[in-house]
């Protein structure tokens, strides 16, 4: 498997992508009307063009061969914290239980070891299959919190740490 640093050009693939796994996996969690407004604000191409050059989140993607498996995006040195926030993390379907996601989470946890950071930190939907993932791969949950994303939705998750 191949870790790809993101640019610009990597935007329409990692959208692809998003396009692909998000509404699978939040389809039996949030409403229609939700997974859209989330796939617009989070997931347009020209969000995911502002998180990469306005708001320090790096993309990796990875490959196998000539096909890309998943994406991950983080941020070193989270709120001032000697923590690396994990923003996203998708793996296509087709690719889920192959050690895709454990392989973005440890070049992750590589690169915040390198930036200094002892901790890796996400947020998950507390009804996300993923947490049984997250709780392998070394997280434990260290708290809640629920984040009005605007048009009447929350975005209501678990979060999680894994010391470094």
């Amino acid at each position: 498997m191949e870790l790809i640093k993101t640019a610009e050009e990597h935007i329409p693939l990692i959208k692809a992508i998003a396009d692909e796994v998000w509404p699978k996996t939040f389809g039996d969690i949030l409403s229609p009307a939700q997974i859209v407004y989330m796939m617009d604000m989070m997931y347009s191409e020209e969000a995911i063009k502002q998180q990469m050059n306005e708001w320090n989140h790096h993309y990796l993607l990875a490959k196998e061969g000539d096909d890309y498996l998943g994406y991950v995006s983080y941020e070193t040195g989270y709120k001032g914290k000697p923590w690396t926030k994990v923003h996203k993390i998708y793996v296509l379907s087709t690719s889920q239980g192959k050690g895709v996601g454990r392989f973005l989470i440890d070049a992750v946890s590589a690169i915040a070891k390198e930036k200094g950071d002892t901790e890796l930190s996400l947020n998950v939907n507390r009804y996300n299959k993923a947490i049984e993932f997250y709780k392998k791969v070394g997280f434990g949950i260290i708290g809640n919190e629920d984040i009005d994303i605007g048009n009447g939705f929350l975005m209501e998750d678990y979060i999680m740490n894994k010391k470094l």
